[in-house]
């Protein structure tokens, strides 16, 4: 069974703040490592391994979502330390 995180393993978004309760694996089941703007259906939304790919899409989609620039890189700057990165 996976403990529940505070924060997504893959973006560091607040799991408090995951509309659906976590991502989805293969069979359906809540994944409560990730959450479900990263991990559907078993596998990561996303398709890098590189953390700075990463950091740049996910500051893309918040400032297209109204978040302003320096925010979106406060928010990205930590990715590095998240569980999916660490490897």
């Amino acid at each position: 069974m996976e403990t529940k995180n505070k924060l997504c393993q893959s973006c560091g978004m607040p799991m408090s703040k995951e509309p659906n309760g976590g991502g989805t694996n293969a069979d359906g089941s809540i994944n409560a490592l990730y959450c479900s703007y990263c991990y559907q259906k078993g596998d990561f939304t996303f398709k890098t391994n590189d953390v700075k790919e990463f950091q740049e899409h996910c500051r893309k989609v918040m400032t297209e979502s109204g978040q302003n620039k320096f925010m979106s890189w406060l928010f990205t700057r930590g990715m590095k330390r998240l569980g999916r990165w660490k490897n």
